[in-house]
């Protein structure tokens, strides 16, 4: 068949333009001619260098006709980026070349020697063109193979009647699934939506879809990533490894393509065996075996891809990898072909039946496709369409055979007019998908709705209330700060900031806390003293886990200023421990340490003074490691000293009552009598320990010299709570000193304590305990919604059910309304949204001036005067009762 299109124009050379695949694809195979841009010329023209150099443009015998053209499209594009002293005689030779021989049977170009200066001598002899050339048409034609290669397989499940239990994955979103074999398996279960044939029979070739097409998409992809870069990027002289780099990127897709061919050809047999006619059967199967590629002449050709790679012999590489596909494309033509007549009960040795005017041949042509998927359907009927349109006069018997074999080749080649329709009809029916247009969550972040959204905003309330009782105020900050604001504050955590991308302007990232904008906001406006408290959004680039989220709430407390000695401190730990009392969490603990303790016991140990926030990170690992696995990280990858570990080791096991162990620790002969900091952090510690004992919430903390908390900008006091019920959530709230952190904004320290409460493990804890509480009083969950009344229309009369609901609203009552016929509908809503009353109006109550008040717990019904609905409400509800 002639191919109908209209040629079409690639512009070269355009300000801002950049090369396709797709272009030089179509340029190369006579699909579209090439137009240098005017304005790229105009540059050129300017150039007049001297010549003294002669240049014949040449091309070795083995390459087709597709990959000379497709070097020179590149060729010339790379002479138009160079621009600087190149004349618009080459550029325009090989514009001639390319569009005088569009033809597709015309002979390859040639060139005659020509006079070139220095620049464009570089160009032509040192340019990787025949590779970027071929991998253009290797990118455009495997991104168009995956798509065409997907659908055929789907119609091979359906032939087959495979099982698809392969394709039931899901991305976890932990960014540990292969996301390219969730993408395969989500396609064909659209391609299969709705069908009763698959799901039968375990077949393997089937089942190894989702990788074996995964893992070529993934491939393909990184091909074309590639591809995009070097087909636009300039020559440049001396450099060195381009073929190396290039057989890298490509060999992968000689294996893929390998591995492609052998799944199709596989299913390809296994097609035309589930053949019902038996006479059909053993037709195109001797001409399955005689004109199929075989998976020996395939592994030939990857033996020829092989030895170009140890023979380093790049551009010949390139081109068998392009033989190798045109040879892969031919064995999943028998595979669509095979699929089709299997699937069709056609004889491809006779005509087809005309349906033109049989309402029975068409009404029985229907019903075979009624059990294919909604996607294979489309497909099927696609080429059936196009197959049957252009079988011509052959006459019955071998040669239709051979003729439907040539079609399904043609059908499936890029350069057909067909393949267009083909590849746009799978495009649209996997990308129409209403599932898979569902968006998703980023990994690491939740939605609330509902019941959840009560126990939130339940702890919130309580937690703003402790807040407040302590004379705090708020503060709101922005959710990103100046990268260099947030920057040598985390220590090794630093490594978990979200950057914002450069807009071209200032370097952004999202917070990470609320402690550092906190003290940026201090130095900002010169405070010396503020009792503030935030609840807000805080931001983490690691890894999700339960418990731990990318975006999460924190909600802190922090006192800044100077006070009496540990007085801010004291307050923040009882402020704490208020907190998940008023919350409920069950049992819990606070540890305490001192960071100035901490450092002098690394000192005692011998650690260097350089490596104390290393190790501090080290040991801040041990609620969740083993003392023997942080012992292998301080000295196999921090350097300390064996001994030096063991001896850290004695020191963080120590934990109890802090009175007694600070009594221990304070005790003639004690080595941290000998260090100066640690006297202070002691002394400090006992002042804050008899004040909680006053306080009477000593009998929450604990003394834990193994506490570290790996933040830089800590100074003194450091504690943490932990929750010490079934649910394994770590910690839950932590705080501690940092005197320096104003002072690395500002011109002077303002000393400052602070607590953080981790919510989203408390609201876990909340809701876990929460569930467990109405389990055991078999109690029913708590109402999403406060509405106190539902206003009930029966019939369809919005006006009057907006005048009586207004009533109710101006009453300051929560109410909804709902305008319906069914009176069924608004007792079900009522019931399910846990509405206690209900105001029932329809045609009766509204001729009579009543309405019926319902009350849905007591299952009770009262008709009250119109004039009385919110008086009785109000009433009912013990609303404006004198107390």
């Amino acid at each position: 068949m002639k191919d109908s299109r209209a040629l079409s124009v690639v512009t070269i050379g355009g300000k801002g333009s950049s090369l396709s695949s797709a272009s030089v694809f179509a340029v190369a195979n006579g699909l579209a001619q090439v137009r240098v841009d005017s304005s790229a010329l105009d540059k050129l023209s300017q150039n007049k260098p001297s010549c003294s150099e002669k240049f014949q443009i040449s091309f070795a015998k083995w390459l087709t006709r597709e990959e000379v053209r497709a070097y020179l499209v590149v060729l010339l594009n790379k002479l138009l980026l160079s621009s600087t002293g190149i004349r618009p005689l080459i550029p325009n030779l090989i514009s001639q070349a390319l569009n005088s021989g569009v033809a597709l049977d015309s002979e390859i170009p040639s060139f005659d020697a020509i006079d070139v200066c220095k620049e464009e001598l570089v160009v032509l002899e040192k340019s990787s063109a025949t590779l970027d050339g071929i991998c253009a048409i290797l990118d455009h034609q495997s991104l168009a193979l995956s798509t065409v290669a997907d659908a055929v397989a789907a119609l091979s499940c359906e032939a087959l009647r495979a099982k698809k239990t392969a394709f039931d994955l899901i991305d976890s979103g932990d960014g540990f699934t292969a996301k390219d074999e969730v993408g395969v398996a989500s396609d064909m279960k659209v391609l299969h939506a709705n069908s009763s044939f698959v799901d039968k029979v375990e077949v393997e070739s089937v089942s190894e879809i989702p990788k074996v097409h995964g893992k070529f998409r993934e491939i393909v992809r990184l091909v074309h990533g590639n591809t995009r870069v070097v087909l636009n990027s300039t020559v440049q002289v001396g450099e060195a490894g381009v073929g190396k780099a290039m057989a890298t990127t490509v060999s992968p897709l000689a294996l893929a393509l390998w591995c492609l061919a052998e799944s199709s050809w596989c299913r390809g047999k296994l097609n035309i065996d589930s053949i019902t006619n038996d006479s059909v059967k053993t037709s195109l199967l001797e001409m399955f075996i005689d004109k199929c590629p075989t998976l020996e002449s395939l592994k030939d050709n990857y033996r020829l891809v092989l030895d170009a790679i140890m023979g380093k012999e790049y551009v010949k590489l390139l081109h068998e990898v392009n033989a190798l596909l045109v040879k892969v494309r031919e064995v999943i033509a028998w595979e669509a072909m095979g699929a089709w007549i299997s699937l069709e009960r056609v004889d491809p040795s006779k005509k087809p039946e005309t349906n033109e005017g049989n309402a029975y041949v068409e009404k029985k042509s229907e019903k075979k496709k009624k059990g294919l998927g909604k996607g294979t359907a489309v497909v099927m009927q696609l080429i059936k369409e196009q197959i049957q349109s252009n079988l011509g006069d052959v006459v019955d018997g071998q040669e239709l055979t051979e003729k439907h074999a040539a079609e399904f080749c043609k059908l499936l080649d890029p350069k057909a007019p067909q393949f267009d329709s083909l590849l746009k009809k799978v495009k649209d029916i996997v990308e129409s998908n209403e599932s898979r247009r569902l968006p998703k969550l980023p990994k690491g972040t939740r939605d609330f709705a509902n019941e959840q959204m009560v126990v939130r905003e339940k702890a919130f309330s309580i937690i703003k209330s402790v807040f407040k009782r302590h004379g705090a105020t708020a503060l709101d900050t922005p959710v990103f700060e100046l990268r260099e604001t947030l920057m040598g504050k985390y220590g090794e955590d630093s490594k978990l900031i979200y950057d914002l991308a450069d807009q071209g302007g200032e370097l952004c990232s999202l917070r990470y806390d609320l402690t550092v904008p906190f003290a940026r906001y201090m130095a900002m406006n010169g405070l010396s003293s503020f009792k503030r408290y935030q609840i807000d959004k805080v931001y983490r680039r690691d890894n999700p886990s339960k418990g731990r989220y990318r975006e999460f709430y924190q909600c802190d407390f922090d006192i800044a200023g100077q006070y009496e000695t540990m007085g801010p401190d004291f307050e923040v730990v009882r402020i704490l421990t208020e907190l998940l009392d008023e919350l409920d969490v069950g049992d819990y603990e606070v540890k305490i340490n001192h960071r100035k303790l901490l450092d002098g016991m690394l000192d005692i140990c011998g650690v260097p003074s350089e490596k104390f926030r290393t190790i501090c990170s080290s040991i801040d690992k041990l609620d969740k490691q083993s003392f023997e696995q942080v012992k292998r990280e301080m000295v196999e990858e921090k350097g300390l000293a064996v001994e030096t570990a063991d001896e850290i080791g004695t020191f963080v096991k120590e934990r109890g009552h802090p009175l007694k162990l600070l009594t221990k620790l304070k005790q003639d002969g004690s080595k941290f009598l000998e260090n100066e900091g640690s006297v202070v952090a002691l002394n400090e510690l006992e002042i804050l320990f008899k004040a909680l004992e006053r306080s009477k919430c000593i009998g929450k903390v604990v003394f834990d010299l193994s506490l570290a908390r790996g933040l830089d900008y800590y100074t003194g006091v450091i504690f943490e709570a932990v929750f010490k019920g079934t649910m394994q959530v770590g910690s839950i709230a932590a705080g501690g000193r940092y005197d320096n952190l104003v002072g690395m904004f500002g011109t002077r320290q303002v000393a400052a304590v602070g607590v953080s409460l981790g919510i989203e493990r408390v609201f876990a804890i909340m809701e876990e305990r929460l569930k467990k509480k109405l389990k055991d009083q078999n109690q029913k969950a708590p109402r999403a919604t406060e509405t106190q009344v539902l206003m009930s229309l029966i019939g369809d009369d919005l006006p009057q059910a907006a005048e009586i609901v207004s009533e109710l609203w101006d009453a300051k009552l929560n109410a909804e309304y709902m305008v319906n016929k069914r009176p069924a509908k608004h007792y079900s809503y009522a019931e399910k949204s846990k509405i206690p009353w209900m105001v029932i109006v329809g045609e009766r109550e509204l001729d009579g001036g009543v309405a019926r008040l319902k009350d849905m717990e007591g299952n009770k019904e009262e008709v009250v005067p119109r004039s009385r609905v919110v008086e009785e409400l109000k009433r009912r509800l013990d609303i404006d009762k004198p107390t």
